[in-house]
């Protein structure tokens, strides 16, 4: 079983930067996609990112395109989301998830696996 852990989040000021990061343990394989989510208090989750393992595809949420990036490191089986000009609206706990399904999705349904999340807080 894949387990996913979240590390990275933090409090920044309006126009900063954080880089998240994903470490992926267990029995991982080549075929999956990690996206990144993200859930602001009493709003639904989000999508923000997605990158295929194998290809390194990606796909990005309108709201987050040419800020963030997202990446992965194979060697280390991490994923990265660095998030730039970072936005008050940012504010959310984060998550990673895969989708063993390999599909680059933005639909949180079909992602099987889920880290517990990480906590960025932007100030205005």
């Amino acid at each position: 079983q894949v387990q996913l852990v979240e590390s990275g989040g933090g409090l920044v000021q309006a126009g900063g930067s954080l880089r998240l990061s994903c470490a992926a343990s267990g029995r991982t394989s080549s075929t999956y996609t990690i996206g990144w989510f993200r859930q602001a208090p009493g709003l639904e989750r989000e999508f923000a990112a997605a990158i295929r393992w194998s290809t390194g595809s990606t796909y990005y949420a309108d709201s987050v395109k040419g800020r963030f990036t997202i990446s992965r490191d194979s060697a280390k089986n991490r994923a990265h989301l660095q998030m730039n000009s970072l936005k008050p609206e940012d504010t959310a706990v984060y998550y990673c998830a895969a989708n063993t399904g390999n599909a680059l999705s933005s639909d949180s349904r079909t992602y099987e696996l889920w880290g517990q999340g990480t906590q960025v807080t932007v100030s205005s």
